[in-house]
């Protein structure tokens, strides 16, 4: 739709042609640094402003993560109130979402330096996050290698654990089918906990290991799916190559109410994410190493879940006996 209005000017680095990259602009300054930035929002997909805030914040600093960065160095704040609150709710939600946006920069060790407000029917929080590094202070997006192993950081499954939450609220069809054998209200509690939990977790310390296990290339999993981000991410390679997914780590619950309750193409790979993990290309030797490491610093595993191949079409796929994680 967009390609005969010729956006960008081939010269963002960290992508095999210039072209408008994956995560990120990444563009050298008049002085020699490099200058990293991108843009994100977050519509309400929790019952807590709060969240909604923290999330926010961890979704749009996720994509400087992406590039290896571990630190950014500010943000500019993005921010609709809901016109159609009363007044008094407006003001209490508004002030929490921006508290918990605040308090997720504060742990990324930035700042918000300014933005933009709006009045908008839906609550709407996110920004605009920038690093100025210097050349070997980033992770280029364009280096994966066959024979890397692929990493990934957080479950798959929140659009799934977000709707369950959202059809047990309204006591519908799809809440009534869920409990008809399928999952448990203990099982979808647990589904929204841990969905919130990694979404509002921040990939800060993945970012900070890719540089120092030396990955090839990286993204984060949002709204293409896991599937959508590989395929992206291959297309941007200077080798030919293509992602073999052979494992799908999932929030536990989730894969029976895609398969029973409503398709959301989990399986399949194209179930958006929010706030997803970081999915990264590396040697497998350092990919163990990484992991352990990440875990030791989140608290949180993470998985090796497929492989880099050559691939002439730079096709990424799911393999046919993938392994499927309840975790």
């Amino acid at each position: 739709m967009l390609k005969d209005l010729r956006l960008g000017d081939g010269n963002n680095l960290g992508t095999a042609d210039g072209r408008i990259a994956l995560d990120c602009s990444i563009r050298e300054t008049r002085q020699g640094h490099v200058c990293i930035s991108t843009t994100d929002f977050f519509f309400p997909l929790v019952d807590s402003p709060y969240m909604q805030g923290r999330i926010g914040a961890a979704n749009v600093l996720s994509d400087l993560y992406a590039e290896g960065v571990e630190y950014c160095d500010f943000v500019l704040m993005l921010l609709a109130a809901c016109r159609d609150m009363p007044e008094e709710q407006r003001t209490i939600c508004t002030k929490e979402m921006v508290r918990g946006f605040r308090e997720a920069c504060d742990e990324a060790e930035t700042t918000v330096t300014g933005g933009q407000t709006v009045l908008n029917p839906w609550p709407i929080i996110g920004g605009v996050a920038t690093s100025v590094v210097s050349k070997d202070e980033f992770v280029p997006s364009d280096g994966a290698q066959v024979g890397d192993v692929v990493v990934l950081t957080k479950p798959l499954g929140t659009q799934v654990a977000v709707n369950v939450h959202q059809w047990r609220h309204q006591d519908n069809s799809y809440w009534k089918r869920c409990l008809a054998g399928v999952i448990t209200e203990e099982t979808a509690d647990n589904m929204m906990h841990e969905a919130v939990c990694a979404m509002a977790r921040l990939n800060r310390n993945g970012g900070k290991l890719m540089l120092k296990y030396g990955a090839h290339a990286g993204t984060d999993v949002t709204g293409f799916g896991i599937l959508g981000h590989a395929q992206n991410l291959s297309d941007n390679q200077i080798a030919a190559v293509g992602l073999d997914i052979h494992t799908l780590p999932c929030i536990a619950g989730t894969p029976e109410v895609n398969d029973q309750v409503m398709d959301f193409r989990l399986l399949k790979g194209y179930s958006a994410e929010t706030s997803g993990g970081l999915m990264v290309c590396m040697s497998e030797e350092s990919a163990r190493e990484f992991c352990k490491e990440l875990e030791e610093r989140d608290g949180c595993k993470s998985w090796i879940i497929g492989r880099v191949v050559e691939n002439a079409e730079r096709k990424s796929r799911i393999v046919a006996d993938v392994k499927v994680l309840s975790v």
